[in-house]
């Protein structure tokens, strides 16, 4: 039998010189990406998009806080010791829209409590002398002595925030006002009846017509170096971006040191080696580095706050609070990075941001903003995390004014964070796995 025939040296080169041919043909007839309206149009208009959603839903959530209310809870009690107060009840009672406010009628102690827990945003308060002072004021229109009015003192409860503080104010003013209206009438009528005098002097019709004052006075004063009340809520804010951002720079250089991405640092350009670890294990490396990240935080967050004038009553539960909250956040973040790569970046900024801000009904209260915004609080991490610093920094702390709530609903988020981080890439590394080779 002959041997076969070695190829010709010639006729490889010659197959090589063709194939690279083809293959220069082919690239040249395909567009180059930056020549495609895709590749300029695309990263515009998502980054637009994510940004217009942003204005949107945190203008919307603002801008008409009176039209938006929806059982706003204010309070009344009625310590009057005589028979009016409970007509003065009544008739404030009648002046509220069912709908837009809860009207909670309160005895001393429930009152206190409420407001120490900012769970009220204001109370009228009817004093013990108020029908005395009220009958007295009638009688000084018939006979000479000293006049003093009728009091219904509106206290209102700036720690559970300050524009719900202001629309508590504005609301039971307006209520004590239109009792004020009422009961002149009926004096003035009284009075008249008595004297037989109708109309009565000037200035007899016009101390009638008014005998209830209306006194303003703020429940537990906040402090100077708050911020008006916004201090609890840039807190906050500042701790969800910490976890946010924390998790998006820990991946990002985490990746890649390991050569899972490419990298570029000033000159220096790392090319993406492909990886050598599992996904799963890279984020647990990531994870690693959350406890780190969140405690040095917390630190510097206090330390920067005390340095800033900040009052801070319970700085050792501030700063664990404040780490957790971090922590939790980091977690969940880099575990939708894990899941979704640069994707999960967007998904996690309307998740912890364009969601969270308007819903986190520290700026503007939930009962003032639209009925959406009210829903995303019950699991929005920003209103979370909130409730937890206002309670610490201006609530003493307690955990019935939201702290408990808070820790709850944030380590129910961290157990979410940490289940879809394991359960993806455990799938991605099996998916990525190559099949056993067949037996012979």
């Amino acid at each position: 039998m002959s041997e076969p025939h070695a190829p010709h040296p010639a006729s490889d080169v010659s197959n090589g010189d063709d194939a690279s041919t083809a293959a220069s043909q082919y690239d040249l007839g395909r567009p180059k990406p930056t020549r495609t309206v895709r590749f300029w149009g695309l990263p515009i208009v998502i980054a637009v998009a994510v940004l217009s959603a942003l204005a949107a839903f945190y203008l919307g959530g603002i801008l008409q806080p009176m039209t938006n209310l929806r059982h706003f809870p204010v309070a009344i009690l009625n310590e009057d010791a005589g028979p009016t107060g409970a007509q003065v009840v009544k008739g404030m009672q009648s002046s509220f829209d069912n709908d837009a406010y809860d009207v909670r009628l309160l005895n001393h102690e429930q009152a206190k409590t409420q407001m120490d827990n900012g769970e009220i945003y204001g109370i009228a308060v009817i004093p013990p002398n108020f029908s005395s002072k009220l009958q007295a004021y009638a009688k000084s229109a018939l006979t000479p002595g000293r006049v003093e009015r009728a009091v219904i003192v509106v206290s209102t409860n700036p720690r559970a925030g300050t524009l719900g503080a202001g629309i508590a104010a504005q609301t039971l003013q307006r209520a004590a006002a239109l009792v004020d209206q009422r009961v002149g009438q009926r004096l003035s009528q009284e009075v008249a009846e008595q004297t037989g005098k109708s109309p009565e002097p000037g200035a007899v019709a016009l101390m009638l017509a008014n005998p209830i004052e209306t006194k303003t006075t703020v429940h537990n004063v906040l402090p100077d170096g708050t911020g008006n009340g916004l201090s609890a809520f840039y807190y906050s804010l500042l701790l969800l971006l910490a976890g946010y951002i924390g998790s998006i720079v820990v991946s990002t250089m985490v990746d890649s040191k390991l050569g899972v991405v490419s990298g570029v640092a000033g000159p220096v350009a790392r090319s993406a080696e492909g990886p050598e670890i599992s996904r799963f294990r890279v984020l647990l490396i990531k994870w690693a580095m959350m406890p780190v990240l969140a405690l040095l935080t917390s630190t510097a967050y206090l330390l920067i706050a005390a340095k800033m004038g900040m009052p801070i009553q319970n700085s050792l539960a501030l700063w664990l609070f404040s780490a957790f909250a971090i922590f939790a956040v980091g977690v969940s973040s880099t575990a939708l990075i894990a899941a979704l790569g640069a994707l999960g970046v967007l998904v996690g900024m309307f998740v912890f941001i364009v969601l969270g801000l308007p819903s986190a009904g520290a700026t503007v209260p939930l009962e003032a903003t639209p009925a959406l915004f009210e829903w995303l609080a019950k699991f929005e991490p920003l209103h979370q995390v909130f409730l937890g610093a206002r309670a610490l920094l201006y609530l003493g702390g307690r955990a019935e004014a939201g702290l408990t709530e808070s820790l709850e609903l944030t380590a129910g988020g961290l157990v979410i964070g940490v289940l879809v981080g394991v359960i993806v890439t455990r799938i991605y590394d099996r998916r990525a796995r190559p099949a056993p080779a067949a037996d012979a």
